[in-house]
């Protein structure tokens, strides 16, 4: 990309998108269609389109879509499917008839099979069935990779895809019927902690363990591959290494400053017992995280509390 072409990020109200925009405006990129506010609604194939012809970008980010934790899953699954389904069909279908160079689509380490092996290998995707609480927003990301390969087969469109590990940062989703796990421990710890009770339950056995990347660092990890990645096969982006939700739990407990006690609730689902990319391709390439895990927890603590979630 070229300071001056014109960039779409399709999601600018999510954490992802936030982010992405923030580091293009770091980066120094002049001409970036679509801000805070003039996003057309990405589930009416009319407004993608017009909007397309209105603005004409070069090169888009697809970082939009709903997407929640277990308990999201299991409560609104066709809502999940639905919305990405209908948000990438479209804005991939503009994009393509509407001349975009390159296209970056964002899916989720939930497309990757339940019991894959350790850490998962991009390969491994359509290997085996897929975790149950998740499944039908993992088709949906995982139709979205499909798209950018047929578009890219049949037309030669160079659409690339990247599976990103669970993010967490400023801009998080802190609502309780949608969050996923971090925000949703940093919320209710911080509750906690204010109510002063003495204990707090956590859904699961507390030895499942996930893979965190700090939302600046995915962002950054975007334009990189944005700018160096043009393969047909999705990319894993993940920051290398695997935390249990006790551990983590117990870390968020520490940066809230909540004394009480974590208790695990054994009869709620674990989801996948693990989920840890193997990113070997992207550092391969030359990319690395530059953030801290607990430093970036204290800094989306900081956020939580400075845009009035505290008060909740």
């Amino acid at each position: 990309m070229e300071k001056k072409d014109k960039i779409y990020v399709a999601g600018e109200e999510t954490m992802i998108g936030t982010a992405i925009l923030q580091t293009l405006e770091r980066e120094g990129y002049e001409h970036i269609v679509g801000r805070p506010g003039k996003e057309p609604d990405l589930t009416d194939p009319g407004q993608v389109d017009a909007f397309f012809i209105q603005t004409s970008p070069e090169y888009v980010f697809l970082a939009a879509g709903r997407s929640g934790g277990i308990e999201a899953n299991q409560k609104y699954p066709a809502e999940l499917i639905l919305n990405n389904l209908l948000i990438e069909c479209h804005v991939i279908h503009s994009a393509y008839r509407r001349g975009v160079k390159k296209l970056l689509y964002l899916a989720s380490s939930c497309s990757y099979p339940k019991n894959c092996l350790q850490p998962m290998r991009e390969e491994a995707l359509l290997s085996g069935p897929l975790e149950p609480t998740n499944e039908a927003y993992a088709v949906a990301k995982i139709a979205g990779i499909k798209l950018c390969q047929s578009y890219r087969k049949q037309y030669g469109a160079n659409f690339i895809s990247a599976i990103p590990a669970n993010a967490f940062g400023p801009g998080d989703d802190f609502n309780p019927e949608s969050s996923h796990v971090i925000p949703a421990l940093i919320r209710r710890m911080h509750r906690a902690k204010r109510e002063r009770a003495r204990s707090i339950e956590v859904w699961g056995t507390g030895s499942a363990q996930r893979e965190f990347v700090f939302a600046d660092d995915l962002a950054e990890a975007c334009l990189f591959l944005m700018n160096t990645y043009d393969g047909t096969e999705p990319i894993n982006l993940g920051a290398g290494t695997a935390l249990s939700i006790k551990d983590l739990a117990e870390m968020i407990r520490d940066v809230v400053g909540y004394d009480g006690s974590i208790i695990f609730d054994t009869t709620k689902p674990d989801g996948m017992p693990i989920k840890l990319l193997d990113s070997g391709r992207l550092m391969s390439m030359g990319w690395r995280p530059r953030s801290s895990f607990k430093p970036s927890l204290e800094i989306t603590y900081r956020w939580f509390l400075e845009n009035g979630n505290g008060d909740r």
